[in-house]
């Protein structure tokens, strides 16, 4: 792979990835291009689903971004609620303000 490390390394090797791609297709195309451990480690962490397109992976990679294109804390807290990928926790979703009327009672008495 050369030089390239971090984000930038994978955006390389995800180029050079055929998609759709499940986690082991993008760990084994890694390897074989000689990605480093940091990479190696970030892709071993991502969810075990198919990834439709390399930006699905860099969204679910553990990778911190350097540079100006660098992902706000506010939006990978987003992400993290708003998730949709099946098979994966919901718990940190966001599910908005609850009625008390109907989170005490169980049902909402409006007529």
């Amino acid at each position: 792979m050369g030089t390239e490390h971090g984000v930038e390394g994978l955006k390389t090797i995800l180029g050079q990835v055929p998609f759709p791609a499940d986690k082991e297709r993008i760990l084994d195309r890694a390897a074989s291009l000689g990605a480093d451990d940091e990479i190696m480690r970030a892709l071993r962490a991502m969810p075990p689903v198919d990834y439709d397109r390399p930006d699905d992976v860099l969204r679910s990679v553990p990778m911190d971004e350097s540079g100006t294109d660098a992902r706000k804390e506010s939006d990978r807290a987003r992400q993290r609620r708003e998730h949709t990928k099946p098979g994966l926790s919901e718990t940190m979703k966001d599910t908005g303000p609850v009625n008390p009327i109907e989170e005490e009672t169980g049902e909402n008495r409006k007529s």
